[in-house]
């Protein structure tokens, strides 16, 4: 898979380096490049913005230089998942990350200010599959934090990123979309607090059960939502 980012502040990425992306580069797993929005202006103020036609707060993200970046990433490319991180979009998820994780190139399109001018999105869509995704209901100051979460909850889905595949399935709404059960480590006991004995007893089935039993309470305790409560 090869993912590219477009931002004005491209730095933002480079904490991806310190996951397990950093080891999917490096195994040649995926590739991924950040792109300076600024390199593609002209002017000596570099400008990437303006005001809205109609009125209205703030400012709009203007449509060349996204148009010459979306040019010069693809190119000829056609089978491009572009995403703009939208509080206006769907809203992403672990079956959507299911989803994307299977396909070939991903560009994000990370606005800033009040959003990106309409044309670029209807632009994109002749470049590829264009989508707006949000990561929930609420509004940050640019989609760069949103790319990065959307990022890892992908890439950690194709083979060969997870050391254990199998953790992929136990794992929060996953399998049958439950909660993931609570989990404990050594010591038995710590500071007067016990493992549940259930799981000191090497009974794999009786395990097995209560690990369930405890998703499903957790999730209808957390997130009734899920179980469509």
């Amino acid at each position: 898979m090869r993912i590219d980012a477009v931002s004005i502040f491209p730095d933002y990425f480079q904490a991806l380096d310190l996951s397990l992306l950093g080891k999917a580069r490096q195994a040649g797993l995926i590739q991924f490049q950040a792109h300076d929005l600024r390199d593609f202006t002209f002017d000596k103020h570099r400008t990437v913005d303006d005001t809205p036609y109609g009125g209205g707060a703030g400012m709009l993200m203007k449509p060349e230089p996204w148009g010459l970046a979306l040019d010069q990433i693809l190119e000829e490319e056609t089978d491009a998942t572009i995403i703009f991180t939208s509080p206006a979009g769907e809203v992403f998820n672990q079956s959507l990350a299911y989803e994307l994780a299977q396909e070939n190139r991903i560009v994000f399109a990370c606005g800033r200010y009040e959003g990106i001018d309409q044309r670029v999105v209807d632009y994109a869509a002749t470049k590829g599959k264009v989508r707006l995704i949000s990561i929930g209901d609420y509004v940050l100051n640019g989609g760069e934090v949103a790319a990065i979460a959307m990022t890892e909850a992908i890439v950690r889905l194709i083979p060969g990123v997870i050391g254990n595949a199998e953790s992929l399935i136990e794992e929060s709404h996953s399998g049958e979309g439950l909660l993931e059960y609570p989990s404990y480590t050594k010591p038995a006991v710590w500071r007067g607090l016990e493992v549940p004995p259930v799981l000191l007893s090497g009974n794999h089935a009786a395990i097995a059960k209560w690990r369930h039993e405890q998703q499903v309470e957790r999730t209808k305790r957390v997130r009734p939502d899920l179980l469509g409560e």
